[in-house]
């Protein structure tokens, strides 16, 4: 019976060993488990609460912006760009789980971020709409300008600030090294760039596409913003200088016009696009003021001005002048307007889509046939006096002619006398 109960004995000191010892694995992994969710909390909720040297310590500025050729030092108003960007942050973890040697931990985590190819696809066409309008206000582009890190971030402010973006959800997942022991844990994430891209809900990747912004979506940017310039920056970014050779004040006047014909009746249709590596071709669909009618008109007043009396007795300059005034009064009383399809050209530069000698290709589609000035600087009045030269060459060709007659007596007299 001893030996029964000795048996006995050792079986339930066994049965005891065995459940502590798998309570105390337990309690160890637990432990690790919860003390790796504490790290992550730790810092998660430092971002959720628009701590900047937090943000600073996962998201580098220079990383949106690998390119910028500006290393200084920020102002404090553009590193409230991430406190923007943050402020309906939020995360949830999934799952964790802690290897066996309790040195590496992996958890899944749901964030939630502001929908940032949104943001990315804003800060693209915007950055471009600046491109545009610094082009058009005669300014220089010049690298610093373009590749500046601190206009990048202006940029990227004022639109968190003037925007409402939506939230997106993303699943992510985290590592997590362990720098000390099974029994005293010190967990601190893994830092790398897919984290920091994670974030801010994939802002680094989005930003580096250069197929973000469609050839389609980039022209509409280009259209857009040529309907917001005023008289000014469409004559320098169309060149309206070249296109119409006149005196200064005739082509302020007639660019003006032209302008108000441009924004009273201009609107486009963005209808197909065709892509080809590097290369992509856009077809719109684009309703301007009809160029064809403009000069129609203006011919059929000019030639009855110069049949007319008047023309004459103008004398050159006031003709030009009146033919001037003839072409500004065509396009200020036009009413027709014409809808037809253009062709624009664009090349991805490695960077974003970007149309090709876009001043040119764009007053050409809106121009048309105005491309080709109407008023050349010998119009009007040197015609008519071509016209009064060749009847006086004719006259003097007759005078002539009559000398050569007489010229033709006087040797017959001659021949006669000697006879």
């Amino acid at each position: 019976m001893k030996g029964t109960n000795d048996m006995k004995t050792v079986k339930y000191l066994l049965a005891f060993f065995f459940v502590f010892l798998a309570v105390s694995v337990c309690g160890c992994s637990h432990s690790a488990k919860t003390s790796a969710e504490k790290a992550i909390e730790k810092d998660l909720d430092l971002l959720k609460n628009l701590d900047p040297a937090t943000t600073m310590k996962y998201i580098s500025y220079q990383e949106l912006f690998p390119d910028s050729d500006d290393n200084t030092e920020l102002s404090d108003d553009i590193k409230e760009v991430f406190t923007l960007f943050f402020r309906n942050f939020d995360y949830k973890i999934l799952d964790l789980s802690v290897d066996q040697d309790q040195k590496a931990a992996f958890a899944h985590i749901q964030l939630t971020t502001l929908n940032a190819e949104t943001l990315a696809k804003d800060f693209v066409s915007a950055s471009l709409q600046n491109e545009i309008l610094q082009a058009a206000s005669g300014e220089k582009i010049t690298d610093s300008n373009e590749n500046s890190m601190e206009q990048r971030y202006l940029l990227l402010h004022s639109l968190l600030e003037e925007q409402t973006y939506d939230t997106v959800d993303r699943n992510v997942s985290i590592q997590l090294i362990n720098h000390g022991s099974s029994t005293e844990p010190d967990w601190e994430i893994t830092h790398s760039y897919s984290l920091e891209n994670d974030l801010v809900g994939g802002l680094i990747a989005y930003l580096s596409d250069p197929d973000l912004v469609s050839p389609d979506k980039t022209l509409d940017v280009y259209l857009k913003t040529l309907q917001e310039m005023d008289v000014q920056q469409m004559s320098n970014y169309l060149g309206l200088d070249s296109i119409l050779s006149t005196s200064d004040s005739a082509k302020n006047a007639i660019a003006s016009a032209l302008m108000e014909q441009f924004h009273s009746c201009f609107d486009y249709k963005i209808s197909n696009t065709s892509v080809s590596g590097y290369s992509a071709r856009v077809n719109a669909e684009l309703t301007t003021f009809d160029s064809d009618s403009i000069l129609s008109q203006y011919e059929k007043e000019l030639n009855t001005y110069l049949d007319s009396a008047d023309a004459v007795i103008d004398g050159s300059q006031k003709r030009y002048n009146k033919s001037h005034e003839l072409l500004l009064d065509s396009i200020k009383n036009n009413e027709a307007t014409i809808t037809a399809t253009a062709t624009f050209h664009l090349t991805n530069d490695g960077a974003s889509w970007k149309l090709e000698d876009a001043g040119t290709e764009l007053g050409n589609a809106i121009f048309g046939t105005l491309t080709a000035s109407p008023v050349p600087e010998d119009a009007a009045g040197d015609a008519d006096y071509e016209e009064a030269s060749d009847t006086d060459n004719s006259e003097e060709n007759t005078e002539d002619t009559s000398s050569e007659d007489d010229n033709q007596d006087n040797t017959s007299d001659n021949s006669d006398e000697t006879e």
